[in-house]
């Protein structure tokens, strides 16, 4: 493991929490995530338009499963203590 002189630690609040507003990764995942709901609800849309009731329950299984995710991103940013992701 090399030392890296350019990594400095987030600076912290008078009340000791770290003042990074969101980590990468749980921006990522509220991000994306958002992409990824948009789409699968149009896909269940149109799967239930167009008569095919597999494709729009694998669409709401899909967005489930994203919402849940975005869920666990937001709250793990706010365990942390420094703010809401995305």
């Amino acid at each position: 493991m090399t030392h890296n002189e350019d990594y400095r630690p987030p600076e912290r609040s008078p009340e000791g929490k770290p003042m990074a507003s969101a980590t990468p990764r749980d921006v990522v995942h509220v991000r994306v995530g958002s992409f990824i709901l948009f789409f699968a609800i149009a896909v269940g849309v149109v799967g239930l338009l167009a008569d095919i009731p597999l494709l729009a329950v694998v669409a709401g299984v899909v967005a489930v499963a994203t919402i849940v995710d975005i869920i666990l991103a937001v709250r793990g940013q706010r365990a942390r203590g420094s703010g809401e992701a995305g």
